[in-house]
């Protein structure tokens, strides 16, 4: 007999699925670069208080925090995650390159 709670056959299982309600790469994509992303969505109030609150809040200098954000414009699990900042991101950084 078929066990009602069984999923179906074709039903993907592993990692992704047990992951909650965001399944796929996103769901591979580290807390720490959730975090990071998370950041970037937000608007500041002034000079500093971004820098301020990468050191309080994730813990690291404002380099480094730079530095992971730019090897996350280049992942795909980012743009699965937020691909309106990413986007975005990507964006700034291309007009940033093309004026030098």
């Amino acid at each position: 007999m078929n066990d009602p709670a069984a999923p179906p056959p074709d039903a993907e299982t592993g990692p992704e699925t047990e992951a909650g309600p965001e399944s796929g790469p996103a769901a591979l994509l580290p807390a720490r670069d959730r975090a990071v992303l998370a950041m970037e969505r937000r608007s500041w109030s002034g000079p500093g208080a971004k820098e301020r609150a990468v050191r309080e809040r994730l813990g690291m200098s404002a380099v480094r925090y730079y530095q992971l954000l730019n090897a996350l414009l280049d992942d795909p699990r980012a743009l699965a995650h937020d691909p309106v900042t990413v986007n975005r991101l990507r964006r700034v950084r291309d007009e940033k390159r093309t004026r030098r």
